[in-house]
């Protein structure tokens, strides 16, 4: 049996990222971003690279340059060099998964995106998985963990099987997804893999929550959160097929 959603993920809206903004001097997965989050009460989400030892590090990109203006990949640096590069117009470095457990501490809901390490959503994801569930164990606030790579949910979810984990689905066009073959989207866009993978969520890109697809998991007893919202308009839009959304570059409202 799938774990479940904790309640406070259909109640809370997510964060994208923490709260971030760049011109206040909080960048995206950044320590300042999770705080700002955590003290207006929203949820978290954030995303993980491996580090060249395979530390989880809250990054988003593959690549460091647009974050912190260097070149290179995150999996060529080791954690120790990672956290004492700085993010672009701060002195902050990138934070490890474990620092940032410490900053949330159960405080709101925690949502963990394992980025693809495969690299065209195949299987050989170099048992980053593992890692991650290791650096999650003995956390006791409202967790979940979820990637776009099936893969990886399968994996995680083997390795932390008490750890509610979700699929991130979308409409996925090939010419938006290149150089992800177009069979691959094709096929991911069915959302084949929801019941193996162990999931009991998804969170579908907000464009796309009309799919049937997304209503037929719903009615199946699948939680539906979606991505990335970026104005009350498309909360007003989302909401009619989502139970909750992440979102950035508005102040989302709390529920009444």
């Amino acid at each position: 049996m799938p774990a479940p959603l904790h309640p406070d993920f259909l109640r809370l809206p997510l964060a994208h990222r923490g709260l971030h903004d760049r011109a206040a001097g909080r960048p995206e997965n950044s320590r300042s971003a999770v705080r700002a989050a955590v003290r207006a009460g929203y949820g978290v989400e954030i995303d993980l690279q491996p580090s060249a030892e395979g530390v989880p590090m809250v990054f988003h990109d593959h690549d460091l340059t647009r974050l912190t203006g260097q070149a290179g990949a995150v999996r060529a640096r080791s954690a120790a060099e990672l956290g004492a590069l700085r993010l672009l117009g701060t002195e902050e470095g990138i934070p490890t998964l474990a620092e940032v457990l410490a900053l949330v501490a159960g405080k709101v809901p925690l949502l963990v995106e394992i980025k693809d390490q495969d690299g065209a959503m195949g299987p050989d994801t170099g048992g980053f998985e593992a890692r991650v569930a290791e650096a999650l164990k003995g956390y006791t606030g409202p967790l979940a963990v979820m990637s776009f790579n099936p893969h990886a949910v399968t994996a995680f979810a083997a390795a932390a099987p008490g750890t509610a984990v979700g699929l991130i689905t979308g409409a996925y066009d090939p010419a938006a997804w290149a150089p992800l073959p177009a069979a691959t989207c094709e096929r991911l866009r069915a959302i084949p893999d929801y019941a193996r993978s162990g999931a009991s969520f998804i969170s579908h890109d907000h464009a796309d929550l009309a799919r049937p697809r997304v209503a037929e998991l719903r009615a199946q007893g699948a939680a539906v959160l979606c991505w990335t919202i970026r104005s009350p308009e498309a909360e007003a839009a989302a909401r009619q097929h989502a139970q909750n959304i992440t979102f950035e570059g508005y102040a989302a409202p709390f529920p009444a």
